[in-house]
This record gives C-alpha cells, sequence and structure tokens, in this order.
C-alpha cells in the first residue's frame, strides 16, 4: 500500500512508498481504510524532532475512514463502520481514568513505541500510535471511534485532533465567562477552534493574534472580533482592556516566548491557556513575586482538556446545529502524491487545515 515515510528526524520531506505494508493485526484490534486526513503543526514538529518520535515514521494522526476488518474480541465495530481516528484513546482503568481526566490517560502514548508499519527494509512507526497518511493503518480498537453517517470523512478528520483540542481549551479547560475579553495567540486549525469556542461561551471580545494576514482575515469569519499582527497587541490590549490585560488568553503556538507574552497580555487575576504543544528544552521562565502577585491561572490544556468521546460528540452536535463551521476550517485538498506540498502550505501559514485525500 502506498503512505509517506519519513526516513530520519529532521528531513522536511515525506517520501510516498508503495512498499509499506499496515502490521500488529490480532485480538482486540482493528484494520481502518483511510479516507481523509488533517495535517496538524504536531506532524510538524515530530518530523523536526521537537515531539518525541521514533523513526522512520508515517505522520498523520487526525485522520477517518472505514473499518476493514475486526479482531477478535472487538464487539462494537464491524467491517464497513465509518470511524474517526483517536490517537489519545482511554484504558477506563488507570488513575487519570478512574479520576474522570481521561485526557491524560497514557495507554495512547504507550502505543507510540510499538512499529505499526513495516517495509521490505524494516519497521516504521506510526505518528503517535496511529500513522494516518497511509491507505491503511492497524489500531487498539479503542483508537476507532464510530461517527454517524452524515459526517463527512475530511470533518470527521478534523474532529480527531485540531478541532477538538482548540474548542475544548475554550469550553472545557478555561471555560470562557461570557461577556469576557479573549485573546488567542496562533490562528491556524488549533486557533481558529478555540476562537470558535470562545465565541460559543459568549465572549463579548476575541483578539485573534498571528502574523499571517491571510489567518487574521479568516479568524474574523469565525468569530474574532479584532484581528492583530504580533506586534499590534499591545496596542488592542491598551483599547480594549485599558491596558489591564485579557480576562483569557489563549497561547496556540508551542513556544515560550508567545507563552511569555500570553502571560503578560493575561490581567492579574485572569488565566492563561497554553494549548500549543512544545519542546521539552524550551523553558518558560517566571520569576516567584510576579507568580505570587499577579494571580494569573496557568492551565495547560491537553487535547481539549475533557473525555474525547464526549467531545467528539459535542462538536458533531455543534457542527449539525450550525454552531460551529468545520468546513470552512479547510482551506486546501491535496492527494497524498503531493503531501509535501501540503507540508509547506502549513509552514507558510497558507492553510488553516489542508485535508490530504487518499
Amino acid at each position: 500500500m502506498r503512505a509517506a515515510v519519513l526516513h530520519e528526524i529532521g528531513q522536511d520531506k515525506l517520501e510516498v512508498l508503495d512498499d509499506v505494508e499496515a502490521v500488529g493485526f490480532g485480538p482486540g484490534r482493528v484494520r481502518i481504510r483511510i479516507r481523509a486526513c488533517g495535517l496538524c503543526h504536531s506532524d510538524l514538529s515530530a518530523m523536526g524532532g521537537v515531539l518525541p518520535q521514533p523513526a522512520p515514521f508515517i505522520p498523520g494522526h487526525e485522520g477517518a475512514g472505514e473499518i476493514v476488518e475486526v479482531g477478535e474480541g472487538v464487539t462494537h465495530l464491524k467491517p464497513g463502520d465509518r470511524v474517526v481516528v483517536c490517537w489519545l484513546p482511554a484504558c477506563g482503568q488507570c488513575p487519570s481514568c478512574k479520576r474522570g481526566q481521561t485526557e491524560l490517560c497514557l495507554a495512547g502514548f504507550m502505543n507510540a513505541g510499538t512499529p505499526n508499519f513495516k517495509r521490505p527494509g524494516g519497521d516504521v512507526f506510526g505518528m503517535a500510535g496511529t500513522g494516518t497518511f497511509a491507505e491503511e493503518v492497524v489500531v487498539d480498537a479503542a483508537c476507532a471511534v464510530p461517527i454517524p453517517d452524515d459526517v463527512p470523512f475530511d470533518i470527521a478528520a478534523l474532529i480527531g485532533c485540531g478541532v477538538t483540542t482548540g474548542l475544548g481549551a475554550a469550553l472545557n479547560t478555561a471555560d470562557v465567562e461570557a461577556g469576557s475579553s479573549v485573546a488567542v495567540i496562533g490562528c491556524g486549525g488549533v486557533g481558529i477552534s478555540a476562537i470558535q469556542g470562545a465565541r460559543l461561551k459568549g465572549a463579548a471580545e476575541i483578539v485573534a493574534v498571528d502574523p499571517v494576514a491571510s489567518r487574521r482575515e479568516a479568524a474574523l469569519k469565525f468569530g474574532a472580533t479584532r484581528a492583530a499582527a504580533p506586534d499590534e497587541l499591545a496596542d488592542a490590549k491598551q483599547e480594549i482592556t485599558g491596558g489591564e490585560g485579557f480576562d483569557y488568553v489563549f497561547e496556540v503556538v508551542g513556544k515560550s516566548a508567545t507563552a511569555r507574552t500570553a502571560y503578560e497580555n493575561t490581567r492579574r487575576g485572569g488565566t492563561l491557556v497554553v494549548v500549543g504543544a512544545g519542546a521539552m528544552d524550551d523553558f518558560l521562565q517566571l520569576n516567584m513575586f510576579e507568580l505570587f502577585f499577579d494571580e494569573k491561572r496557568i492551565l495547560p490544556s491537553m487535547y481539549g482538556g475533557g473525555d474525547v468521546l464526549r467531545s467528539y460528540e459535542r462538536v458533531i452536535a455543534l457542527w449539525r446545529a450550525g454552531r460551529i463551521d468545520l468546513s470552512g476550517l479547510i482551506t486546501h485538498r491535496v492527494p497524498l502524491a503531493e503531501i509535501n506540498e501540503a507540508l509547506d502550505q502549513m509552514r507558510t501559514g497558507a492553510a488553516l487545515r489542508t485535508c490530504i485525500e487518499i
């Protein structure tokens, strides 16, 4: 089958090969025919070594498709079922799951260390234990979440990561208060989803901050009340909050520099929500006095900060009701053979989300 492979961490291009095989099928596992994927910035981060990922590997963790085959013991799925790939399934048994914090379950991360593809030259890993830039993937049954027939594959793919992450950061983690002021730093697919979440919660002012003009313009269509380049944020803060700072600031880049900017633009007693996934050697510096004196809440948000399955259901319900726009997030479409074009669209900021059609 065909798949897009990164041979070594640090390479900036993928090679589309036709000699890849999905392996590991057996009890408790399913085989999925991938139909559509979204390109998430985390894929680029894994390719560049910012996020830990063994290589060679097949990127992609935001995908949807159809069940081809189910292993022994899998009773909730059957061939032909439409599913979204969940890269962070909950085991239901660990302390995090029992506390109701299923987004902190480590079961999915354990899958990342086991190759689920192979080539004549040896084993190949899948991004976050999945690897959806491939025609087929074999995963634990918990990674395949059924979706209704009226949800298109491209929409379902976005629900698998970016939309759930951004929307959940506003709805679950921050629980944005109606009438509040919000700034979102980083307005790709995840940041735009956070903007939509803040709008749903009734935020009065939502400032979209991004260096790319097309993304700032798009943010206004999704609910932002103002768009600002990074060097315009100070003016927006002054005009909207009188210089006090925003009630909520979402950092959706994954860098300490932007997290520090987000902290400085959060009002005293306000909330900084860290959504971006950054590197282990990139440290955010805060002095102990400001941490105590400003009483700003710093809330990391992992995968939207809530139960994944309930979050998927909520996204679908909101989409059906016309309360959120998902199709508008897909600004580009490319076949798997042109995956490197999609990578360039992500790097330059030209795309909110590129749909990879497989």
